[in-house]
């Protein structure tokens, strides 16, 4: 497993070692004493799945009283995969980062408590699971807009999908009230 740095601390890329024989291949998803070795000291409670369509932006979503830290890989398809700094008081607030994540190379990104997270489909259909490090909780959900200026995301798409939900979230500047306090 090795495991790379993103512009944002906390922010990780892991590569995880494939073996493979001619019958496919076999990998280690999770190995809790090798990802606390590597950085990732949290513990996982709960599994997510989703499945998009080419074109779908989810996000972006963090949660406000309790945050979730979340293991992101993609089991088939590809996504461009983001983390934004919304961490009151952190010299990173409002900074992003982001990795594409592929079904065929075996790529995750850790995205510790504090961050904002989103992802747009770049295949026809994309399949995304996470762990994460606190329970969902949809009325301590929180985000703010997909394209907001102050942030500045490189998206690789221009007229994306997105749920009603998102659509209408705020803009980091007025989200920022509520992380406040």
């Amino acid at each position: 497993m090795r495991t790379l740095n993103t512009d944002l601390p906390g922010v990780l890329v892991i590569e995880s070692e494939v073996f493979r024989d001619p019958r496919g291949y076999f990998r280690e998803t999770f190995h809790e004493r090798k990802y606390r070795e590597a950085g990732i000291p949290h513990s996982f409670v709960q599994d997510n799945q989703s499945r998009s369509t080419r074109g779908t932006l989810r996000g972006l979503h963090a949660q406000l009283r309790k945050p979730q830290g979340k293991l992101i890989r993609t089991l088939r398809g590809e996504i461009f995969d983001v983390a934004v700094d919304i961490r009151p008081g952190s010299p990173t607030f409002g900074k992003w980062t982001a990795a594409t994540l592929r079904a065929d190379d075996f790529r995750q990104m850790f995205i510790p408590p504090g961050f904002a997270h989103g992802f747009c489909v770049l295949s026809e259909v994309a399949e995304v699971a996470y762990k994460c490090t606190d329970f969902y909780d949809p009325a301590d959900e929180i985000g703010f807009r997909w394209n907001d200026p102050e942030v500045g995301i490189a998206w690789p798409i221009r007229d994306p999908l997105l749920s009603s939900k998102d659509a209408a979230l705020p803009t980091l500047a007025e989200l920022r009230r509520h992380l406040a306090g």
